[in-house]
Order: structure tokens, then C-alpha cells, then sequence
């Protein structure tokens, strides 16, 4: 709950009825209040950061409200504890290629903003207008990271390939804001990834 409330508040604890509606929910094994969702999309965009307790708030409520009757929701594939590399659910794997382009960017040029802070609100919410913006930048960044270290750049640019290459369908001019939910926890799943340290990636 304290995921909902903005830290520069002077009132740092979340509302009273919030707290209720999540408790209620809780007890009687019935589905979150889609206020407990709003409250954590209204600080993803403010923050533009995909902390663990936001993840795990965003992936309990698609759980519990969205795929929870349903054995063959498209969103269930991408709702695990870790990384998915199989899943080729579009805003999933969207989200999984903004980690990948993001740390690109770092890796190439370290900059002071990266594309999170600029971009990561209108690439969960209008990827078809984002992302060819985005792709382009990253053509920079990968020629300099080839030229920096051939092997590390060719290692990104077949991530990319992969990522493309599961999204079957064009690119989303929209997303809905539980297919915004689908996309940072892809986010956040690659991300994770991507800063693990190599000997600790092979644990299935």
C-alpha cells in the first residue's frame, strides 16, 4: 500500500479507504479494488520506475482480477515469477525490448536521462507512435557499441531481432491500461535480467 502514496507527500500513509478495500479483499478472497491499480499507474507515471512492490502489486491484480476464470488468457503466459523468454504476448514483449533499448542507450553513451525518463509513459501507452523513434536512436547506439566491443554489440542487436521477431501482429497504436500492467512487468522482468550477473543466469 505504501507503493500508492507519493513520496514527497507530507502524509505518506495511503488512504483509509484504500486500506479497507484492499483488506476486504484480502479476507473474503475477492478480487482488488481497481483503485489499488489506478493508484500504482498514477505513480508509475510519475515516477517512470518499475520499483519490485509496484511490479508485484500490478502482477497480483491482472492475476486475481483479470486472468484469474479464464485458462486461456493471452496475458497468463507473462504473469510469472520470472523472465518468460517464451512469451510472445505484444505488450509483454514490448516492454521486454524498452529494457533491452534502454540499456543500450546506457551501455553506449551513460546518459544523464535515459529513454525511461523520456519516453517510458508514452511507450506503455502508444507504442506504435514510441518505438520507431526509439529503434532509430538504438541503431546509434548499437554502432558504437560495436565499434567499443563487437561481440557485447551483436549480443544486443540479436535481442532485438528475438523480441521483433515475436511480435506477430503490428505494433499497438494503444494500449489499455491492463495491457500498460503487461508491459512494465515485462519492464521489469527484463530489466532484472539484463542486470543479473552472468554466472547467476543459469538457474533455469
Amino acid at each position: 500500500l505504501n507503493e500508492t502514496v507519493n513520496p514527497k507527500s507530507t502524509d505518506k500513509k495511503p488512504p483509509d479507504v484504500l486500506v479497507g478495500e484492499v483488506l476486504r479483499a484480502i479476507l473474503s478472497d475477492a478480487p482488488y479494488p481497481a483503485s489499488l491499480f489506478a493508484q500504482v499507474e498514477v505513480r508509475l507515471r510519475a515516477e517512470q520506475n518499475v520499483t519490485f512492490g509496484k511490479a508485484a502489486i500490478i502482477k497480483a491484480y491482472l492475476i486475481k482480477n483479470v486472468v484469474r476464470d479464464s485458462e486461456t488468457h493471452p496475458m497468463k503466459e507473462v504473469l510469472t515469477v520470472k523472465l518468460n523468454e517464451e512469451a510472445s504476448y505484444a505488450p509483454y514483449v514490448l516492454g521486454r525490448l524498452f529494457a533491452v533499448l534502454e540499456k543500450i542507450q546506457i551501455d553506449a553513451i551513460d546518459p544523464g536521462t535515459t529513454i525511461c525518463d523520456r519516453y517510458f509513459n508514452s511507450a506503455c501507452s502508444r507504442p506504435a507512435t514510441v518505438f520507431p523513434t526509439l529503434m532509430n536512436s538504438a541503431q546509434n547506439h548499437l554502432s558504437k557499441l560495436k565499434k567499443e566491443d563487437i561481440a557485447r554489440g551483436l549480443y544486443y542487436e540479436q535481442m532485438i531481432q528475438k523480441l521483433y521477431g515475436k511480435i506477430t501482429e503490428t505494433t499497438p497504436r494503444h494500449l489499455s491500461l491492463e495491457e500498460q500492467g503487461a508491459f512494465q512487468i515485462g519492464y521489469y522482468h527484463q530489466k532484472q535480467a539484463l542486470y543479473t550477473k552472468k554466472e547467476d543466469r543459469n538457474d533455469g
